[in-house]
C-alpha cells in the first residue's frame, strides 16, 4: 500500500487512519484488540487517540482508549510498525482546557504508562489554550522532546490564525513546531478547513490528519428521518445534518455509489483521501464488518464525474 509523508514528521502512514475514541466506549476490549489487528493486517498503521477518550461516557474518566490501545501494543510486544498519536489539553476535570506546562509534563506520563511505550510518536494539543502563551506549551514540547518522550508535535482544532502564530513562535524561538494539523473535515464540514487553513498546512507542509470523515455517521446513510436517531449512540447529533443541503449529499452519494458499486461510507472517504492537503482521514469502527467497508473504501478511485457531482452537492448554500 502506498504510504503518504505524515507531514515533516518523518513517518510516512496509509491514507487512514482509525480513529480511536471507539475504544473502551462503544467498542470493549477484545472487539478493539480484533479491530486494531485486523487493520494492521490490512496494511494501515496511524492509530490516534486521546487521553480525554472517552470521558463523556457514565463512569469513564478519561484513558480507557489509551489503556486498551496500551494492552494491544503490550500483548503483541511491539508498536514500531504503527504510529500512536495521541493528544493532550481537552477538560481531564479542571473545568477548562489547559496547555499549560506544568499540566502537559504531568499528563504525557500518565499516557506514557497507559499506551505501554517508551516514546509517543504524535503528540497532539487537542484544543486551543489562549490563557496560557504558546511559548510555554511549545516550551513544553521541547523538553519532552529532549528527554526522548515525544518524537512528534501536532496540534487540533486551530484556527489558521492561531496555526500562523504557533508557527511563527516556533520559528522566532527556535522550539518544536507543530507538523501535522486535525481538522472537523469532511463533505458536509468543508469551511472547517478549505480556504486559508488549508493553504497554510499546503504552504508549511503540515500533514492533515482530519476528523469527523463521516460527519460523526452522518455521511454512512443510516441516518435519513428523525425516525433513524435512535440507530446508535450519537443518533441525536444527526440533527445539524438532516437537512436539505445534507439530504442533497446523501442522494450525491448514493448516485455515485450505485454507478461504482460502494456505499455512502465508502464513497465520503475515498472524496477525503482525494482532496488537496489531506494526509490521511480519520475514521473508527466498531465491528470488523465496518472496518472491511472503510478499508474498501481507501481503494476506490472516483472519476472526474463522481468528484464533480459531490462538490455540486456539498457546496455551500
Amino acid at each position: 500500500m502506498q504510504r503518504r509523508p505524515l507531514g515533516r514528521t518523518g513517518f510516512t502512514v496509509a491514507p487512514f487512519a482509525f480513529g480511536g475514541n471507539v475504544f473502551g466506549w462503544t467498542a470493549d476490549e477484545a472487539m478493539s484488540f480484533r479491530l486494531l489487528d485486523a487493520f494492521v493486517d490490512a496494511g494501515f498503521n496511524l492509530i490516534d487517540t486521546a487521553d480525554s477518550y472517552s470521558r463523556w461516557a457514565p463512569g469513564h474518566q478519561g484513558g480507557e482508549s489509551e489503556a486498551i490501545i496500551g494492552c494491544w501494543i503490550a500483548k503483541r510486544g511491539r508498536h514500531d510498525d504503527v504510529v500512536i498519536a495521541t493528544k493532550v489539553g481537552s477538560d481531564m476535570g479542571l473545568g477548562k482546557k489547559c496547555l499549560r506546562r506544568d499540566y502537559i509534563i504531568e499528563a504525557v506520563e500518565k499516557s506514557l504508562k497507559r499506551l505501554h511505550v517508551d516514546a509517543i510518536d504524535l503528540y497532539q494539543s487537542h484544543w486551543d489554550d489562549p490563557d496560557t502563551p504558546l511559548e510555554e506549551t511549545l516550551g513544553a514540547y521541547a523538553q519532552l522532546i529532549r528527554q526522548g518522550k515525544v518524537k512528534a508535535i501536532g496540534a487540533s482544532n486551530l484556527s489558521a490564525e492561531r496555526l500562523a502564530e504557533a508557527l511563527a513562535t516556533s520559528k522566532r524561538l527556535g522550539l518544536p513546531r507543530y507538523e501535522t494539523l486535525q481538522p472537523q473535515y469532511n463533505l458536509y464540514d468543508r469551511d472547517t478547513f478549505e480556504g486559508p487553513l488549508a493553504k497554510l498546512c499546503a504552504a508549511e507542509g503540515i500533514g492533515v490528519i482530519n476528523y469527523y470523515s463521516l460527519a460523526a455517521g452522518f455521511l454512512t446513510g443510516k441516518y435519513r428521518s428523525e425516525q433513524d436517531y435512535g440507530k446508535s449512540t450519537r443518533g441525536g447529533g444527526m440533527k445539524k445534518y438532516l437537512n436539505p443541503r445534507g439530504l442533497r449529499i446523501l442522494g450525491a452519494q448514493d448516485d455515485v455509489g450505485k454507478r461504482l458499486a460502494a456505499t455512502p461510507a465508502q464513497v465520503a472517504l475515498a472524496w477525503l483521501i482525494v482532496q488537496p492537503g489531506v494526509t490521511a482521514p480519520i475514521a473508527s469502527a466498531t465491528t470488523l464488518e465496518q472496518l472491511k467497508e472503510l478499508i474498501a473504501g481507501t481503494r476506490l478511485v472516483l472519476d472526474a464525474d463522481a468528484l464533480s457531482a459531490l462538490d455540486k452537492a456539498s457546496a455551500a448554500p
